[in-house]
């Protein structure tokens, strides 16, 4: 789940990699609640994130993408990715209406 950014600069990594999409579903990681945070110290961003599944074949990909997007972001120098396999992606539970509702989920 997202743990909301806190700062500013935090923010503007977050909205930075927005853009970013899953390629093989066509939506936002963020729209599908892939990230689930994000740390800025200093000039250094490290994103939280998981994969659509443990064997999702553009994870690198989209790793590289959301690195690439922090960097856009001014004041930023460094960033990384953290993926992770818990909490366990849940798109019933992550994702926003929206993404809910182009993958056909109607709660």
């Amino acid at each position: 789940m997202l743990v909301e950014p806190q700062t500013d600069k935090e923010r503007e990594v977050y909205e930075s990699i927005r853009v970013v999409e899953d390629p093989e579903i066509g939506l936002s990681l963020v729209e599908l609640g892939l990230i689930y945070q994000v740390q800025v110290v200093e000039d250094k961003a490290k994103i939280i994130m998981t994969y659509t599944s443990i064997a999702c074949p553009a994870g690198p990909q989209m790793s590289q993408d959301v690195i690439n997007h922090a960097l856009r972001v001014d004041g930023i120098n460094e960033a990384a990715v953290e993926v992770v396999w818990s909490p366990k992606w849940d798109p019933r539970e992550m994702a926003s209406e929206e993404a809910k509702m182009h993958m056909g989920i109607f709660d």
